[in-house]
């Protein structure tokens, strides 16, 4: 039972010092604004990430293309980790490092949005999807945690989870995904009040 409670514990201080950190709050609203643009100008987000991080790319660009809080039309978002053929081809033909970069040189176009995923902010394959993006003329937001690793500098946006825990940042990355998501959701589709109910 301690190891259980102390773990929900650290889950919550996190949560806590992620209220408290304005810039990571900033970092949200400034994304949203960010994707927002994108999409309305009939641009695309692109997601990627590895491991536990590949889940939650996989997992945001379903709240994107389905919807999160209401009836929608599907917004364009693509996780770059879900392809085995690609990603198995790039791997064995130029290396485990370039499975993002080569999709993002192949499918990604200027004006388009990329969101990297890094708990370390210092995967290489993200590292070089991010120099692909920039190459290329993406907009990037690099999902970290920590001090944001290497990968922070290099991005327009970083949204840095308070933790050096890889589990409690994907936590916190889930969370703000999801924040980011519904402002995306509200500034492009408001929901319709039921006529009459005012």
């Amino acid at each position: 039972m301690n190891r259980v409670l102390d773990y929900l514990s650290r889950s919550r201080d996190a949560l806590q010092a992620a209220i408290e950190d304005s810039a990571f709050a900033a970092a949200i609203e400034e994304s949203a604004l960010l994707i927002g643009d994108a999409l309305s100008r009939g641009k695309k987000l692109l997601l990627a990430g590895n491991g536990g991080s590949a889940g939650d790319a996989q997992h945001i660009a379903g709240e994107f293309l389905s919807r999160l809080g209401w009836e929608r039309a599907p917004i364009a978002a693509l996780a770059l980790t879900t392809d085995s053929s690609v990603i198995t081809a790039i791997g064995n033909d130029y290396g485990f490092e370039r499975i993002f970069e080569r999709q993002i040189r192949g499918i990604g176009q200027e004006g388009d949005v990329l969101i990297a995923i890094s708990t370390s902010g210092r995967s290489p394959n993200i590292l070089r999807a991010i120099a692909a993006a920039r190459e290329k003329g993406l907009k990037v937001i690099g999902f970290t945690g920590g001090n944001g690793g290497t990968m922070a500098a290099l991005c327009d946006l970083t949204l840095k989870a308070p933790s050096d825990s890889t589990p409690i940042i994907q936590q916190i990355h889930l969370t703000a995904a999801h924040i980011l998501c519904a402002l995306v959701e509200e500034r492009l589709f408001p929901k319709k009040e039921p006529a009459g109910s005012r």
